[in-house]
Parts: C-alpha cells; sequence; structure tokens
C-alpha cells in the first residue's frame, strides 16, 4: 500500500464494513420475518429484500473503488449520505449510541474517499 493509496484504501475498507453491517441486518430481519405472527408479510419482506439489495451495492461500490475505479466515488459518498441522514434520524429517537456511530462512521468514509490523496491514487488528479 502506497502512502497515496493509503487514505483511498481505509475508506474502501470502511465501506466493506458497511457492507457487512447491512448483511447483518439483513438477516436480522430475516429472523423476524420468520418468528413474528401476524405481520404484514408483505412490508417485512420488501424491507429485507432492500436491505440485502444494499448489502450487495455498497459491497460493489466498494470494490470497484478498491479497483481504482473513478467512478464508484460519487456513489460512495451518496452511500455515505444515506448514512448520516440515518445516523441523525438514530440520534433524535434513539438508540443514541448507534446514531453517533453511524455519524461518525459515515463522516470518516467520505472524508477518506474526498481527500486529495485519494484523488491522486483514482488518478482525478
Amino acid at each position: 500500500m502506497t502512502t497515496a493509496a493509503a487514505s483511498l484504501d481505509w475508506g474502501v475498507r470502511l465501506l466493506y464494513l458497511e457492507s457487512v453491517g447491512l448483511a447483518g441486518l439483513t438477516a436480522y430481519l430475516v429472523v423476524l420475518d420468520l418468528t413474528s405472527a401476524g405481520a404484514d408479510v408483505g412490508v417485512a419482506a420488501s424491507l429485507t429484500v432492500m436491505a440485502a439489495l444494499a448489502a450487495v451495492v455498497v459491497f460493489l461500490i466498494a470494490r470497484a473503488l478498491g479497483r481504482r475505479r473513478v467512478r464508484a466515488r460519487g456513489p460512495a459518498v451518496v452511500v455515505q449520505l444515506f448514512l448520516l441522514a440515518t445516523g441523525g434520524f438514530l440520534v433524535q429517537v434513539g438508540p443514541l449510541w448507534l446514531g453517533v456511530v453511524l455519524l461518525a462512521l459515515a463522516a470518516i468514509t467520505a472524508l477518506l474517499v474526498l481527500l486529495p490523496a485519494s484523488s491522486r491514487a483514482l488518478g482525478v488528479d
């Protein structure tokens, strides 16, 4: 790992971490879907599928950014904006600790992806 690519590599690692978190959320939702009685099955299944799709998309974005595809940087930042919104919501309604963790994760990841050293590693400079 070169010095110029270190910030981008850490941003990619954090994107992979977000993908793992979304996969964990998907597994949790599957368990809830299978164990809940009387719930609206269509809504529950839709939410589970959306979480699974999000996990796959974030994984693909991380992989593309790790392969130095400059076109993956924009989607990576958009994912962080969604995560910032989610963290802000959780800070307001709880659990507070999770909201703070998501806000910090999103801010650090976006910063790492947008640093000038990351731009040089992507060949944008």
